[in-house]
């Protein structure tokens, strides 16, 4: 599957810096077996027939869940890593239009709603995270799943793997830091949170919209 290995758009990090998913270190693949459950189980709680995954980055999770027989598309700022996703389509039989160019700060319904919206590794990257929030509430009709890095976990880790020293953990391009109830507390403005999530080191939310 083509990544986008750590390249910038407009001076922002795009996609995902490396293969996580296809990764052989012993301690990633825990990681991301975690996360994997973790989303596996909140899906699967949600029960969708259309999914629409918000900052998709390559497609790895919409491909996915095609392969599942899910009606999944997805969307990204990026036209480059969009690009990466309509090749992986393509490489895996599937139509590109299943991906799209478009910023979290335009989603709009009814195009961009769907049963269940995924929006997983986003905020953290935005500069306006309650404008991103305020937007998906206007495309969010059944449930969200939303999750970010657990910090100070999230920096104290890339630190004990010699990452990103410099910046003291904090992963290029990560302009947000939340503690879990620090999220919860932000989310819980916009949402109903109905299921905490804790693979290890973010936290996952399942989200209903206020009444």
């Amino acid at each position: 599957m083509k990544i986008a290995g750590g390249s910038q758009e407009n001076g922002i990090v795009i996609g995902n810096t490396f293969d996580k998913y296809g990764s052989s270190n012993p301690v990633v693949k825990w990681m991301m077996a975690g996360f994997e459950g973790a989303l596996t189980d909140l899906v699967t709680r949600a029960a969708p027939r259309s999914i629409h995954e918000i900052g998709c980055g390559e497609g790895y999770w919409v491909l996915r869940w095609q392969q599942q027989g899910i009606d999944a598309r997805g969307c990204d700022f990026s036209t480059q890593v969009i690009a990466l996703a309509q090749q992986n389509a393509a490489e895996q039989g599937h139509a590109d239009s299943l991906f799209t160019a478009r910023s979290i700060y335009d989603v709009q319904a009814p195009q961009d709603s769907a049963d269940l919206v995924v929006c997983c590794e986003v905020l953290e990257h935005l500069e306006d995270p309650e404008a991103g929030l305020q937007a998906l509430q206007r495309i969010v009709s059944r449930h969200l799943i939303i999750s970010v890095p657990r910090e100070p976990l999230w920096r104290v880790l890339n630190m004990a793997r010699g990452k990103y020293l410099g910046q003291f953990g904090n992963t290029p391009g990560h302009l947000q830091n939340w503690s879990q109830r620090d999220f919860i507390r932000l989310v819980s403005r916009y949402f109903e949170v109905e299921e905490v999530k804790r693979p290890l080191p973010w936290t996952m939310l399942l989200c209903t919209p206020r009444r």
